[in-house]
C-alpha cells in the first residue's frame, strides 16, 4: 500500500499558497495508505531539484521538511510519495537518478510490478550501473535508460509519450506514478491495468493537483477528472500547460482494484459520483439476511451490540445495523474497540503485525458483561487482527463474538501493491488444510462453491479466530453492488483470476506448490 500526490502552480498565477502547503494538504488525506512515512521531491527554475520529507504537525495535518535548508527556495512543482514501508537503508526520500546519469529524475509510485523479477534481471543484463532493489527504482532504471539512448545523449527534447508508451508495453502490474524532470516537467502516469487510481484537479486559483483519491481535494475548488488507465498527462514545467496522451496498446481490459473500494480508499472518496462510503454502507446492510440468519441458528438471547474495527469496518456496521431490525434482531450501535494510533496492520512481517496489533487495539466499553457482540468489518484477510479483538472482548466478559464479513473469503494472493505475497499467510488457506478432502476438493471452486461448503469454511473460520460465529458477503452480492459502475473491478482476491498475465503466472505456481495432486487442481473453474 502506498499512496502520490503532486502539486503544480501554473506560470503568472499569484495563489494564497505555496506549492508546499497545497501538497501538506493533500498528504494529510491519504496518510492511510502507508504508515512508513513521506518523501517529497519539489522543483524551483535555476535551483533544480531538491528533497524534503513530510511529518505529522498535528492529527490531522503534515509539515513538509527541506533536507537543505534553503529559505529562498519556493518550488512551483513538488510531488510526494506516501510509503507503506521504508527502504532497506531507512531513507524516506524519493527514489531519484543513480549518479552518472546526465539528467535528473524524481519519482513517486502507488502500485507494483508482478514481472519486477524478470526486468530486474534484464537492467542488470543490459549493464545498469546498479541492481533496483524496489520497483520504483526499476521503473526509474528504465525510463532514465530510454531517455538517455534517444534523446539526452543527443541534445534532443525528451518525448515523454514515446518514452511512457514502451514502458507500459513491457511492465505488467498496476502502476500510478509521478514523474519530475531536471526542468521542472511533471509526469502523470496510469498503467493499462488500471488498477490504482490517479486523480487530478484543476483548481479555480491556478494549481494543477495529483493524488491517488479524490478525497484528497477537499477544501479546493476546481474541477477534478480521473486519469485513464495506459494514459499520461504530460504538464509543461515552463508554460504550465497539459496535455494527456494514451499509451496503451489495449493488451487487457482496465479494471480496479477491490481493495481501493472496499478497503484502501477513504469513504470520503469517490469513483463514477458514489463514494466508498455507500458502497460499504450498502455491504453492511447485504449483511443483514446472512448474520441474521446465523444468530437464530444459535438462539441468541443476551442484548446484542453491533460495533466495526476502527477505521474500516464503520461504513459496514452501520449499513448492517439499519438493516437487522428489518430481520427481527434488535441490537444497539455502539462502538467497543478503539485505537491508540491510526497506522494499518496488514503490512509488514508476522512478527511486526503481531506486536503492532498488540499495542493498537484496546477495549473502549466498561461494561460487557452478558452482551453478544457482532464485530462488523471489511475482510478477513490473515485472522491476526480479528482473533485478537475477539480473545479481548471475551476477556472482558463478552457472552460471544460473532463477526460479519463485508466480502468474500478471501483466497489469492496480490502482487499489485497490497502486501499479500502468499496462499501460505491467508487465514482461508490455513482453514483448507484441515477441511476433509470432499471439500477441500470443493472450496477450490472459490466464489461458486456450493453454499454448504461455504457454511464448513465459515464455521472453521470462526473456530480459528476463538468466535461464535462468521459470516462473509455472498459473491453475487458483491457483484451486484458493483457491477453498475466503472469499466470493472477486479475481483482477483475472491476468484484467483489475476488482471495481468504476469500476475496469473505467479499466483498459479503458488496455487501448485500449496496444493498439488491433480485431483484437487481439477476442480478450480478458470
Amino acid at each position: 500500500m502506498s499512496g502520490v500526490a503532486g502539486a503544480f502552480l501554473c506560470p503568472q498565477r499569484i495563489p494564497s499558497a505555496t506549492v508546499y502547503e497545497r501538497l501538506e494538504h493533500i498528504v494529510s488525506k491519504l496518510t492511510l495508505r502507508g504508515q512508513a512515512g513521506v518523501g517529497v521531491a519539489a522543483f524551483m527554475y535555476k535551483r533544480g531539484i531538491r528533497y524534503a520529507t513530510a511529518l505529522p504537525s498535528s492529527r490531522a495535518s503534515m509539515r513538509i521538511e527541506p533536507i537543505e535548508q534553503e529559505s529562498s527556495f519556493r518550488p512551483h512543482v513538488a510531488i510526494a510519495q506516501i510509503h507503506a514501508r521504508s527502504r532497506s537503508n531507512g531513507n524516506l526520500d524519493l527514489i531519484k537518478s543513480n549518479e552518472g546519469v546526465s539528467h535528473h529524475l524524481a519519482i513517486s509510485l502507488d502500485g507494483a510490478l508482478a514481472n519486477a523479477a524478470e526486468l530486474r534481471g534484464e537492467l542488470f543484463g543490459q549493464g545498469q550501473p546498479s541492481v533496483p532493489d524496489s520497483d520504483a527504482e526499476i521503473l526509474l532504471q528504465w525510463i532514465e535508460r530510454s531517455c538517455e539512448q534517444r534523446y539526452w545523449r543527443h541534445g534532443l527534447p525528451t518525448n515523454y509519450e514515446a518514452v511512457f508508451r514502451e514502458l507500459d508495453e513491457r511492465i505488467d502490474g498496476a502502476i500510478s506514478a509521478l514523474v519530475l524532470d531536471h526542468e521542472g516537467n511533471l509526469v502523470a502516469y496510469r498503467s493499462q491495468s488500471g488498477l490504482r487510481p490517479l486523480e487530478t484537479m484543476r483548481t479555480s486559483d491556478g494549481f494543477l493537483l495529483f493524488a491517488s483519491e479524490d478525497s484528497a481535494f477537499t477544501a479546493f475548488e476546481g474541477t477534478t477528472q480521473q486519469l485513464s488507465p495506459g494514459h499520461i498527462q504530460y504538464v509543461d514545467g515552463q508554460t504550465g500547460g497539459s496535455k494527456d496522451h494514451s499509451v496503451s496498446n489495449g493488451r487487457y481490459t482496465a479494471k480496479l482494484c477491490a481493495y481501493e473500494t472496499l478497503y484502501l480508499g477513504s469513504s470520503d472518496t469517490t469513483i463514477q459520483g458514489q463514494s466508498h462510503f455507500k458502497t460499504r454502507y450498502n455491504i453492511g446492510v447485504a449483511l443483514g439476511g446472512p448474520v441474521s440468519q446465523r444468530l437464530r441458528k444459535e438462539s441468541c438471547s443476551t442484548p446484542i451490540i453491533v460495533s466495526s474495527m476502527p477505521r474500516t469496518g464503520g461504513p459496514y456496521a452501520d449499513g448492517l445495523f439499519a438493516s437487522l431490525a428489518g430481520h427481527n434482531v434488535f441490537a444497539e450501535r455502539r462502538e467497543v474497540i478503539a485505537t491508540r494510533f491510526v497506522e494499518r496492520t496488514l503490512i509488514g512481517t508476522l512478527e511486526e503485525r503481531q506486536s503492532r496489533i498488540a499495542q493498537k487495539y484496546r477495549v473502549s466499553e466498561p461494561d460487557l458483561a452478558g452482551k453478544t457482540i457482532i464485530m462488523v468489518d471489511e475482510a478477513l484477510i490473515r485472522g491476526d487482527t480479528s482473533r485478537a479483538v475477539t480473545r479481548m472482548l471475551l476477556a472482558a466478559g463478552a457472552t460471544a463474538v460473532h463477526w460479519a464479513i463485508g466480502s468474500p473469503p478471501i483466497v489469492a494472493p496480490n502482487y499489485y501493491g497490497i502486501g499479500i505475497d502468499t496462499l501460505e499467510e491467508l487465514v482461508f488457506w490455513r482453514t483448507w488444510k484441515r477441511l476433509p478432502p470432499e471439500k477441500r476438493a470443493q472450496s477450490l471452486r472459490f466464489h461458486r462453491m456450493k453454499p454448504e461448503v461455504l457454511r464448513s469454511i465459515e464455521d472453521c473460520m470462526a473456530a480459528s479466530i476463538n468466535a461464535a460465529t462468521l459470516s462473509y458477503l455472498p459473491f453475487d452480492v458483491l457483484v451486484s453492488l458493483l457491477a453498475h459502475r466503472l469499466e470493472g473491478f477486479d475481483l482477483s482476491p475472491f476468484t484467483f483470476k489475476m488482471p495481468t498475465p504476469a500476475g496469473q503466472q505467479r499466483a498459479d505456481r503458488n496455487l501448485r506448490a500449496l496444493v498439488g495432486g491433480t485431483a484437487c487442481l481439477n476442480s478450480i473453474e478458470r
